[in-house]
């Protein structure tokens, strides 16, 4: 597919990037690669085909929730540097 400089110069424009002369025909050339590419995709056989949503079968596996035995807070606390009402008590870091 054919994109002209003044194409290149206004999508930089959108994009809010200033190109160098020297760089116009190398984006000129990587773009018409692309476009060309997303033309063969295009043009790929896809009759017969299922559609699909993603591409393997996974789903989420959800575990039951439910109450097991954790550490006593005293134990937990144990190596706090500082602690207050059965909580860590931490530096102060906004004024």
């Amino acid at each position: 597919m054919q994109v002209s400089k003044k194409e290149i110069l206004h999508i930089a424009n959108l994009a809010n990037l200033k190109l160098k002369d020297e760089e116009i025909d190398t984006y000129l050339e990587h773009l018409e690669e692309i476009l060309n590419y997303a033309n063969i995709i295009n043009k790929a056989p896809i009759s017969g085909l299922e559609g699909t949503v993603g591409i393997n079968q996974a789903c989420n596996v959800f575990r039951k929730d439910e109450v097991i035995e954790s550490f006593e807070t005293e134990e937990l606390l144990q190596n706090a540097k500082e602690q207050q009402q059965g909580m860590f008590k931490i530096p102060k870091v906004i004024n």
